[in-house]
Parts: C-alpha cells; sequence; structure tokens
C-alpha cells in the first residue's frame, strides 16, 4: 500500500467513530453497517424513506433521497453532531439496456442525477458535520467502470456518471485538504448485490471490510486517490 495507508492501526482507528452511510437498505451498504457496528463505531444510516433494515443500540437511519436536493439537506439539518467519516454508496445503475439507439437522454440524467449531483449533494450538506471531527474522512463509492484505461464496452450511463464522479473526488480533494478532510473514490469490486448480479465474483461482506479497512486507515496525505477494496491505487 502507498503512503497514507497504514497497514496498522493507529490509536485513533481502535478508537469509537461515527460513520454516516447512504444507501444501507441492501448490498453493499447494509455489509458496511453490520462490519462497522462489529468493530464497535456508531453508524448513521441513510434510506430514502427512513426505514432501517435493523435495530441495534449504535445504529439508527435518516430518511435521505440523494437525488432529491430538499431531502438530503433535511436529512442533514436533523443532524447536529460530527461525523468522523462519510461513505457515500447510494447510487443506481439505470436501464439495463443502455445501447447507443435504446438509452433515452431523460434516462441518462436521472442516472448522472444520482451518481454524481447526488453525491455532491450529500458532500455538500453533511461538510459541517465532517469539520466537526478532528480528522474527517470521505469515501465515494465509485467504480472500475468509470476508469478510462480499461473497458469501455457497455452501460455508457452508469461509466459516464462514475468517471463523473472520479473527477469530483479529484477536484473536492484540494477544497476538503484546507479542512483536514481526505476523500478518496472507492472501486468496492464486481460485488453479488442487486446491481451487480448473481454472477459476480466477490461477497458484499469481503467488500465492506475491506472498504472499512480503507476508511480506518486513510490519512490526509492519501487524499484525492482512486482505490480498490483491497487498499490499492487504481488508474483514472
Amino acid at each position: 500500500m502507498l503512503s497514507g495507508y497504514g497497514a496498522e492501526r493507529t490509536a485513533r482507528d481502535k478508537t469509537m467513530a461515527t460513520y454516516l452511510v447512504t444507501g444501507v437498505n441492501r448490498g453493499i451498504g447494509l455489509a458496511l453497517v453490520e462490519g462497522l457496528l462489529a468493530r464497535g463505531h456508531a453508524v448513521i444510516g441513510t434510506t430514502r424513506n427512513g426505514d432501517a433494515p435493523f435495530e441495534h443500540p449504535n445504529f439508527r437511519v435518516l430518511a435521505c433521497d440523494i437525488g432529491d436536493t430538499a431531502s438530503v439537506r433535511a436529512a442533514a439539518q436533523a443532524l447536529s453532531e460530527r461525523i468522523d467519516v462519510l461513505i457515500q454508496n447510494a447510487g443506481v445503475f439505470g436501464p439495463r439496456q443502455q445501447e447507443l439507439a435504446d438509452l433515452a437522454p431523460d434516462d441518462f440524467l436521472e442516472v448522472l442525477n444520482a451518481n454524481v449531483v447526488g453525491p455532491w449533494r450529500v458532500l455538500q450538506a453533511f461538510l459541517p458535520n465532517l469539520k466537526r471531527s478532528s480528522q474527517g474522512r470521505v469515501l465515494m463509492i465509485s467504480s472500475g467502470m468509470g476508469r478510462f484505461s480499461g473497458s469501455s464496452q457497455g452501460a455508457p450511463a452508469y461509466r459516464a456518471s462514475k468517471a463523473a464522479l472520479n473527477k469530483l473526488v479529484q477536484t473536492f480533494s484540494h477544497d476538503l485538504k484546507r479542512d483536514g478532510i481526505a476523500i478518496v473514490a472507492c472501486h468496492p469490486g464486481w460485488v453479488r448485490t442487486d446491481m451487480g448480479g448473481a454472477g459476480a465474483e466477490i461477497d458484499p461482506k469481503a467488500s465492506a471490510d475491506g472498504l472499512i479497512q480503507l476508511a480506518e486507515n486513510l490519512q490526509l496525505s492519501g487524499t484525492g486517490r482512486f482505490m480498490d477494496w483491497t487498499g490499492h491505487t487504481q488508474d483514472w
């Protein structure tokens, strides 16, 4: 691993931190909550309707639709405590058929709204809470499908949205560094979820465990990178 991602946890990492995780009703988001609680962290999750997938004394849920500015701002206004780590996980794949001749422009805009503007909304709204932490950290869940150096066949709306998200992370890293907040884009792997499908390579727990380890080890010296769930830097 590169500088900024120590193999050993520091004293800071061993203490309980407060995490905000978006999109926790299933898949990677749910696995992240379960993994974080098992490590003793406090977790605030979000779902569109505010329903919690389960109950736990260190877990609560806010209603937050990342595609709607008023919803995101209302969720942020309801939260006065500090956030040590924001994991922006919520997003959409879009229509399964995204061929040039078939993809409607309005469907493309919906994907961009959820996967690009949505993370912007979340980060902007909860930034005051992150600033209350002594070492704020942000993980934006992206995808290897957004890499310019990789394959570009299929799913153009999804690929383009993740490429745009990666560029936002590069840009925001400079703004956030002034506040002592580190941010990275993260490829979670090809995960067996509703989005990834039953034939995907890894299960949600394995992906979530890697992402949590990345979050715990992230330091300001490693900000602005594109990482995968194993902690390795990815090409843009």
